[in-house]
């Protein structure tokens, strides 16, 4: 791996934050508690990572603990992430999981700045905070008191029902500062999610999550995202979907149909020929040549779907593409910006100007 042959005074430009140089590898674990998956603990030289300016999401920080993700979910957009540490984006991706150990006290230093304005933080907006990994390293308890300590607002996107474990924690922090709770919940049929989202957890057991954190005062969005084409889109199952989401106690969904980007759209491909063979042509017209999202008349198709159903459970929300959400910052969205801008009002509604 590059960071492993770097000299300790070398920089590379490429890599990770926190992995510029190979002095922040602090050693590579395996356990048989976590069998198949390498842990890279690493220290984290930073914690905030700032947005670029042209980017639409509505705040300007995250904080990202871990790369990589156990949830081993063949659509992740992040996917192509892992190959800036000369990992591949496929199976390293689900198992080859970099830890920055030091996250916390990194963090803490760098909102005890005097040039810190307390601007909101999201996490999740790129690998899970509440992936596997984090029963092992316990990180999120100390990076949610280092930001509700600064009076920094912060949101948390998660498919992980370990957020129940910080969820007295979280309830403490929104006492002091905005705190916004959503989680990713999109495959209702569980035999495509053992496949597709091969590591999350059942969508019934992300729906007690939204249970256990309506139940101490949060309202819960929900991603229903993606939906898949001609697996999960059919009316009776969005409906179902939808019912028990509701039921749960969510108050809020974001839908969106599948995007394919780069690394996630080949390991896709190859869960698909594997899976469903017979969708590949339909698959092969949806999301044709280098396509990262379904075609316009198949989004209004689903918008037909889902608006109905929607009012029918009394839920808010819409389609990612038509959450309002601020102006992007010096640029005018497009279909890239204005995906990124649903999920971010999404994860943090009260935080949009």
């Amino acid at each position: 791996m590059r960071w492993n042959g770097q000299r300790v005074d070398e920089s590379d430009a490429a890599a990770l934050p926190g992995l510029e140089t190979m002095s922040g590898l602090v050693r590579s674990v395996t356990t048989p508690d976590f069998a198949g998956m390498t842990f890279h603990e690493v220290a984290a030289k930073s914690a905030l990572n700032h947005v670029p300016s042209g980017s639409a999401m509505p705040f300007d920080w995250t904080v990202n603990p871990y790369r990589g993700c156990s949830h081993a979910c063949s659509y992740c957009f992040a996917r192509n992430t892992h190959t800036y540490l000369d990992l591949d984006a496929g199976r390293d991706f689900d198992e080859q999981i970099v830890v920055k150990v030091n996250v916390a006290e990194v963090l803490r230093r760098e909102l005890a700045a005097p040039g810190w304005s307390r601007e909101p933080v999201a996490l999740g907006t790129n690998t899970d905070p509440y992936q596997r990994a984090e029963g092992r390293y316990r990180l999120m308890p100390e990076i949610i008191d280092a930001l509700a300590s600064s009076g920094t607002p912060f949101s948390v996107l998660t498919k992980g029902t370990l957020l129940r474990r910080d969820l007295p924690l979280l309830a403490e922090a929104k006492r002091v500062v905005p705190v916004h709770l959503a989680m990713s919940i999109a495959m209702p049929d569980e035999r495509v999610r053992q496949t597709l989202e091969a590591g999350a957890p059942t969508f019934s057991a992300r729906l007690e999550t939204v249970r256990a954190a309506r139940a101490v005062g949060f309202a819960v969005t929900v991603f229903l995202m993606p939906i898949v084409p001609h697996l999960t889109d059919g009316v009776d199952v969005l409906d179902d979907a939808l019912a028990r989401i509701a039921a749960a106690g969510a108050t809020r969904v974001v839908y969106g149909a599948l995007h394919l980007r780069p690394g996630a759209r080949e390991w896709f491909w190859g869960w698909l020929e594997r899976e469903h063979p017979e969708l590949v042509p339909a698959y092969r017209g949806l999301y044709p040549g280098a396509s990262v999202y379904a075609p316009a008349g198949y989004r209004a198709m689903l918008a037909d779907r889902v608006r109905p159903l929607l009012r029918r459970h009394r839920l808010a929300g819409g389609a990612e593409e038509d959450v309002e959400n601020r102006p992007p910052r010096g640029a005018r969205p497009g279909p890239v910006r204005a995906t990124r801008r649903a999920a971010a009002t999404a994860t943090a509604p009260a935080m949009l100007f």
